[in-house]
């Protein structure tokens, strides 16, 4: 993850010095990409319940899921997070927020169903590992640049961008230049974030496995997860999809490739792995 970042970080330092040497007036790009990133910085948290119609429930409306989350927190030591329910058929569950004291934790209805106290409990530790790790944090910054490539791109596309070098005398448009270069910075920083987002996923993995020392639990929760995925209706896994990134597991709709479930978290096949390796060395099952 810390290989990533930093590629991440020489990535943006050569394309905004690549936007200076052509004269591009990178500072107003600069300014609306940082006003998006503190928005989502600050607020993640509110426009994820929002997006996900999540609903915020006190101990005594879900007093198994409140204990459950009060257990995980101490054998943690951290804080407890804001507790929410979102009322969807698809089993999964996220975490969001810019720091502890910020956090929420959300469950949907269709995994609280689904799982066994045991898997329920795995599940909610992947998701407190993500909130100790600050994971919603290092996301939106590594996400800035993605933002900035885009929002370059567009400022190329619909503004006076199309003067050329040397005065007007040939050479390409200054325009295509930003242009071909924003794409490439896009395309190269979204591979990168989603490889970042894949390492966090088996980190929170990892942390939860250990946290509860159970990591079969965790395994058999994401293969159930992962398995009744294929008995939800397309409409509503194709109005969560684009959520993925928060979800302990993705929610692809029937026909999706390989290629997408790979996009933002590892292959189903990895984590078990992963899992299954943790349980040899803890001498337990």
């Amino acid at each position: 993850m810390v290989v990533t970042m930093f590629l991440l970080g020489l990535l943006y330092v050569v394309f905004v010095g690549v936007l200076i040497a052509l004269g591009a007036q990178a500072l107003t790009v600069l300014v609306l990409a940082g006003a998006f990133l503190l928005v989502q910085y600050f607020l993640s948290d509110r426009i994820a319940l929002f997006a996900m119609h999540g609903r915020e429930v006190s101990p005594q409306e879900a007093p198994e899921l409140h204990a459950l989350i009060d257990r995980l927190c101490a054998l943690a030591d951290m804080p407890k997070p804001r507790v929410a329910i979102a009322e969807s058929d698809v089993p999964n569950a996220f975490a969001t927020g810019r720091d502890q004291k910020h956090a929420v934790v959300c469950v949907t209805t269709g995994i609280l169903r689904r799982l066994e106290p045991q898997e329920l409990e795995g599940v909610i530790a992947h998701e407190l590992s993500h909130v100790a790790h600050r994971d919603v944090a290092v996301m939106t910054i590594a996400s800035f640049l993605g933002i900035v490539a885009g929002l370059m791109t567009r400022f190329a596309l619909y503004t006076g961008l199309g003067g050329r070098r040397n005065g007007g005398q040939g050479g390409l448009p200054i325009g295509v230049i930003i242009l071909l270069v924003s794409v490439v910075v896009y395309a190269i920083s979204f591979l990168l974030t989603r490889a970042l987002s894949r390492y966090r996923e088996l980190a929170a993995d990892r942390a939860g496995a250990l946290l509860t020392q159970r990591p079969s639990a965790l395994a058999s929760a994401l293969s159930k997860v992962s398995g009744d995925m294929a008995r939800i209706p397309t409409r509503d896994l194709r109005e969560a999809e684009p959520f993925n990134a928060f979800y302990f597991a993705p929610a692809l709709a029937k026909g999706a490739t390989l290629a997408a479930l790979f996009s933002t978290h590892p292959p189903l096949e990895r984590r078990l792995e992963q899992l299954a390796a943790i349980s040899r060395q803890l001498g337990r099952g």
